[in-house]
């Protein structure tokens, strides 16, 4: 399967703007919204591989908590959990509602700890409400200005970023750090946090307007595109002190090309391999 994050976004997206599960306001409707796996894909996830059921609205039994979803993140995780075979985490079963972490809101509580009108992070996954009995909930820190960052920077992504680049990367001023997939929601703060770090930062993206942003906009001193074919050779020249560190996030042809460029004693962190 070869698979990039901008096309599974996409698909995602696609698969659930056919079922038009807009946000709801926050009175309680009569039916809880959910897409449910309908059939598992092969290849790219299509609409026909899900279904929008209606059921009603749960209620919390005691020690609860009824949740409504505000924000619900879309991440390249969830096509490896369509599919049936072993991996690092149980896949969905046809049938069940599709997995993902949101932000969410408690709109009924019979918990103690948290009150109607709490934001939490939770993994309500693609429905409008879901209960909870507390355990692994998160309540948002007020001074976060968009709560959606919380599945962002300040979420799975920004966390998986920092520990990557900072606990096994270990930059220092001066070094070279490469990174694939540049410019999505891990590999954004990866540069970003690199460049704070004092090192030379080059991303590895898909499209021109990508790598654009990933230089005038994310302070990058370089990016070229995995389309190019000569990819490998403007990588070579982009890195002339070789790679220092490497975030992997894609395997396949732009592993080929750091490779070879890979200084003695270089960390190469493996967030992905998303394209194998």
């Amino acid at each position: 399967m070869n698979l990039n994050r901008r096309d599974f976004t996409l698909a995602s997206l696609t698969a659930l703007s056919a079922f038009a599960l807009q946000p709801v306001q926050a009175a309680a409707p009569p039916v809880n919204r959910r897409i449910v796996l309908a059939s598992r894909p092969s290849g790219m996830p299509i609409a026909d591989n899900f279904k929008l059921e209606e059921v009603p609205v749960p209620q919390p039994g005691a020690g609860e908590v009824l949740l409504q979803t505000r924000f619900l993140s879309l991440d390249p995780y969830m096509r490896g959990r369509m599919n049936a075979g072993k991996s690092y985490a149980q896949g969905v079963e046809l049938g069940e509602v599709m997995v993902g972490g949101t932000v969410s809101e408690v709109v009924s509580s019979r918990n103690p700890a948290f009150a109607k009108g709490d934001l939490v992070t939770a993994y309500s996954g693609w429905q409008d409400y879901a209960l909870s009995d507390g355990s692994g909930l998160m309540k948002l820190d007020p001074r976060i200005a968009q709560p959606s960052w919380a599945l962002g920077v300040l979420g799975m992504p920004g966390l998986t970023a920092y520990v990557g680049l900072l606990d096994i990367g270990e930059p220092k001023a001066g070094e070279t750090v490469v990174l694939a997939a540049a410019t999505g929601a891990v590999g954004s703060v990866v540069g970003q946090i690199a460049k704070l770090k004092g090192c030379r930062v080059v991303g590895i993206a898909g499209s021109k307007e990508k790598c654009r942003y990933a230089v005038e906009v994310l302070g990058y001193d370089a990016c070229i595109s995995h389309y190019d074919k000569d990819m490998a050779q403007q990588l070579a020249a982009a890195c002339p002190a070789g790679i220092d560190v490497y975030f992997e996030n894609v395997g396949g042809e732009v592993w080929d090309a750091v490779m070879p460029l890979l200084n003695n004693f270089a960390r190469v962190p493996i967030c992905g391999l998303i394209s194998q």
